[in-house]
């Protein structure tokens, strides 16, 4: 789930922040430039922070917004399915574009990732281990 966020992230940097900029205006997406900058952001770090198993309920919050504002905006309107085998022109397939099926897959990753709690090698894992030892115990003693 992070990783796959932070190549989103990545891939709109690596294209130049402001063609994804572009593409947001063109969708009518208010305050294009904030917005653009905002989701690069929060998939970078985002999807940092959920591949280390940092924060995670916390980071849910503004990766399904993202996840929610790119449904609606650009998927929706292609039906469910991501993968859309258009045609094959020598030996190289042409796809048409994806749908919301991908979109509903990570929100149910980042929502169940939120509700079941850090696993034994999460950074919240390791940070509730610590604050137990440490400070749970300086409250009874």
């Amino acid at each position: 789930m992070g990783y796959g966020f932070m190549a989103h992230g990545y891939a709109k940097l690596a294209k130049n922040p402001e063609n994804f900029v572009a593409i947001l205006h063109a969708l009518g997406v208010p305050a294009p430039h904030l917005m653009a900058w905002s989701t690069i952001v929060i998939e970078l770090l985002g999807g940092f922070a959920i591949l280390v198993g940092a924060f995670v309920p916390l980071v849910t919050i503004p990766m399904l917004a993202v996840l929610l504002v790119a449904t609606l905006t650009v998927h929706l309107q292609f039906g469910f399915a991501s993968i859309k085998l258009m045609s094959v022109t020598g030996g190289i397939p042409q796809f048409g574009p994806p749908g919301y099926e991908t979109d509903l897959l990570y929100v149910a990753g980042l929502t169940a990732l939120a509700f079941d709690g850090p696993g034994p090698l999460a950074v919240d894992g390791m940070l509730r281990r610590w604050y137990a030892r440490h400070v749970d115990g300086l409250s009874r003693a």
